[in-house]
């Protein structure tokens, strides 16, 4: 009688492993992200991880030229300058961008408003050359379309591609810290990029650093 009892069980043990199934525990880090519009976000990330403090900002930083450096290369032409110093984003009309840094006194400021802005005077004439964006809202592309490793061909549509426009903008804002006060007439050393369509178009810095110094 124990004999039968004992093959019973065995033979119960036996079928209940042949109908389970180990699943391995896969940590959140480990599994695939979705190729379709539902891995967006998670692949963005990845990319901010990946490559903003590491490749972005050294890579801004050591291109970055001088007001009078870049005023320069512009009188050359666009192209001239563009293909010397700049990178072109991608689709036609594109801007060509170029890494700036400089100082210059304020002269004006607006900060009434989420898309904050100061204008400055770079060469000491008492007119604004150029306007350095100071977020929460930063408007434009100019970080990611300087760079030649974020690649149009790499993202899933021009959808995904914004959405790495928007957060490496975020990153930025996110960053920057003003003195309060008044900032006229204070100096602000800034690096960032600047988009150009035209050789006399505005000079508008996304910047990736901002220093008021009272």
């Amino acid at each position: 009688m124990t004999r039968i009892i004992f093959l019973f069980v065995c033979a119960v043990v036996a079928l209940g492993l042949t109908g389970c199934k180990l699943v391995k525990n896969v940590p959140e880090d480990e599994k695939a992200i979705a190729a379709d519009a539902s891995g967006d976000n998670a692949r963005t990330d990845q990319r901010i991880t990946d490559t903003f403090h590491t490749k972005l900002l050294p890579y801004v930083r050591d291109r970055a030229l001088t007001f009078a450096a870049l005023r320069a290369a512009l009188a050359q032409g666009l192209d001239v300058a563009g293909e010397a110093h700049g990178n072109r984003g991608s689709g036609a009309g594109a801007a060509w961008n170029f890494a700036l840094t400089g100082t210059g006194v304020i002269v004006s400021a607006k900060l009434d408003t989420r898309a904050r802005v100061a204008d400055l005077d770079m060469d000491g004439d008492g007119a604004a050359d150029v306007t350095v964006q100071l977020g929460p809202v930063i408007r434009g592309n100019a970080l990611r379309d300087i760079a030649p490793f974020y690649n149009f061909d790499d993202f899933r549509d021009q959808i995904e591609f914004a959405k790495l426009g928007r957060a490496l903008n975020d990153q930025i804002s996110g960053a920057i810290q003003l003195p309060e006060g008044d900032l006229i007439g204070q100096p602000m050393t800034f690096t960032g990029v600047v988009p150009l369509k035209k050789a006399d178009e505005a000079i508008i810095v996304t910047p990736i650093s901002v220093e008021v110094t009272p």
